[in-house]
C-alpha cells in the first residue's frame, strides 16, 4: 500500500504581459538550513512550530498543494480558531468547502514566515498511515516565497532568498509551467511513445501517477500486462486504484525502466485532464537532489546516490493502519496474497519476519520484499496465529 495526497488548492495560470520590462533578479542569500524525516514512498516531514505554541508539529513538504494547510484535530488540540470560506479543496475524496485559519505564522529552525493563511483538513488517515501524526501540509505558500534546495542523501533543506542562483554542476535545469503548481512534461514509452504535462509532485507517495482518462486517450500501455488492484490513501479518503508498470519514463534527460504505475479514476478530475495526464511522485523524485526556484520558474535536478537503487516492485494488497497505539488490517484486496494467505480485517499486526517493534513504517518496509515468504504474527480473539504471506510483483 501507498500514500498519495493527490492535488489541493485551486489552480492559475500566470502570464507575463507583452513588453513587460525583465530585470535582472538579485542573488539569492542562504537563510537556514533544517532537517527532514522520510517516510515510506519518498515523503519527507518536517517540524515547524505555528504562532506561540511551544511544541513542534510534524508538516508533509508538497509541491501538489496549492496552499498550506492544518489538521483539523490539531486546530482543536490547541484551540485553533477557524472560520467557514467559499473556497473549494479538490481530493481523492471529492470537492468540498473549507475552513481557514488567516494570517499567522510558521517558525522553522532559522526561519519565521508570517502572514500565512491555513485551510483546514482532516489529516487522521495520514496519521495512521505513517504511525505518526501529521499536523499539516506545507506548499505553494511557502516555495512561492523562498528557493529550496532537498538533499536526498543527508535529508537537509536549505532555504534561500529568491533571486539568482547558481546551481550544482552534474545535473539539469527543467524549466515546468508554473500554476500554483509545477507541471513538467515528461517522455513516457510502453504500448507507443508520447510526451505529455505532468504535476510535480513531492507529497505523493508513489512513482507515477496517471488519470485512467489519459491511460485510455493516449492507449499508452499494453494490454497484455494486466494490473492489480491495490488502496491507496489520499488527503480526502481512500481509493482503489490499479497498480502496474510503464517501461520507461524520462524527466528532461534521466530515464527510468519499469517504472510502477498508478492508474487513478479521476472522477473529480483532480489531475485537471486534459491539461495534465496525472503526477510524478517522491517515490521517483527521492533519486535526486531537488532545487526549487518557482520566482524564477526553474526546477534543477541533480542524481544523487539513490538513482540507481531499485523501485518497489512489491504487493501484498493488505492495508494496515496505525490506529490508538495498534497496527489493523483495514483493507484486503480481493484474491490478492494478503486475501490468499488468511489475513482478515480487523487483525491486529504482532511482528513482522520476527520485528516487534509495532512501528508500522517498518512492517511496510519489510513487507516490500517481492517473491519472498515472509512469517506475520497475527492477534485475533482467539489468540495469536501465524500466517505467512508469499509477496507478489508487479513486474509478472
Amino acid at each position: 500500500m501507498r500514500v498519495i495526497n493527490i492535488i489541493i488548492g485551486l489552480l492559475f495560470i500566470m502570464n507575463v504581459a507583452p513588453g513587460q520590462e525583465l530585470l535582472s533578479p538579485p542573488l539569492s542569500k542562504f537563510i537556514t538550513s533544517f532537517h527532514f524525516k522520510q517516510f515510506s514512498g519518498g515523503v519527507m516531514i518536517v517540524k515547524a512550530q505555528f504562532e506561540n505554541i511551544k511544541d513542534s508539529l510534524n508538516f508533509i513538504l508538497d509541491t501538489g498543494s496549492g496552499g498550506i494547510s492544518l489538521d483539523s484535530s490539531t486546530c482543536e488540540e490547541f484551540n485553533i480558531a477557524s472560520v467557514l470560506t467559499d473556497t473549494t479543496i479538490t481530493g481523492i475524496g471529492g470537492i468540498r468547502k473549507t475552513r481557514f485559519v488567516f494570517n499567522k505564522t510558521l517558525r522553522f529552525p532559522g526561519l519565521e514566515v508570517s502572514k500565512l493563511n491555513f485551510h483546514i483538513n482532516d489529516y487522521n488517515l495520514l496519521s495512521s498511515v505513517y504511525g505518526e501524526k501529521i499536523d499539516g501540509i506545507i506548499g505553494y505558500s511557502f516555495f512561492k516565497r523562498y528557493i529550496v534546495k532537498i538533499n536526498f542523501d543527508s535529508l537537509e533543506i536549505e532555504v534561500y532568498s529568491p533571486g539568482k542562483i547558481n546551481y550544482p554542476k552534474g545535473g539539469t535545469l527543467l524549466y515546468p509551467i508554473f500554476t500554483s503548481l509545477p507541471i513538467q512534461y515528461l517522455q513516457l514509452k510502453d504500448k507507443r511513445r508520447l510526451s505529455y504535462n505532468f504535476y510535480f509532485d513531492t507529497g505523493a507517495g508513489l512513482c507515477f501517477l496517471m488519470s485512467e482518462k489519459f491511460a485510455k486517450d493516449s492507449a499508452i500501455l499494453l494490454q497484455k500486462r494486466k494490473p492489480v488492484y491495490t488502496q491507496a490513501q489520499g488527503m480526502a479518503g481512500r481509493s482503489q486504484m490499479k497498480l502496474t508498470v510503464i517501461k520507461e519514463l524520462k524527466i528532461g534527460p534521466y530515464k527510468f525502466r519499469k517504472v510502477p504505475t498508478y492508474i487513478y479514476d479521476d472522477e473529480y478530475n483532480v489531475t485537471s485532464y486534459p491539461f495534465s495526464g496525472g503526477l510524478i511522485g517522491n517515490e521517483l523524485l527521492k533519486h535526486f537532489n531537488v532545487i526549487l526556484n518557482y520566482g524564477q520558474r526553474e526546477i534543477h535536478l541533480r542524481p544523487n546516490s539513490h538513482f540507481l537503487e531499485p523501485f518497489d516492485y512489491a504487493y501484498t494488497g493488505l492495508g494496515i493502519y496505525y490506529t490508538d497505539g495498534k497496527i489493523i488490517v483495514e483493507d484486503i484486496i480481493p484474491n490478492s496474497p494478503a486475501d490468499k494467505c488468511g489475513f482478515k480485517i480487523d487483525d491486529q499486526i504482532m511482528g513482522v519476519a520476527g520485528n516487534f517493534s509495532n512501528n508500522i513504517q517498518a512492517y511496510k518496509n519489510l513487507l516490500q520484499v517481492p517473491n519472498q515468504k515472509i512469517k506475520v504474527v497475527v492477534k485475533r480473539k482467539t489468540g495469536l496465529i501465524i500466517l505467512e504471506i508469499k509477496v507478489k510483483s508487479i513486474l509478472r
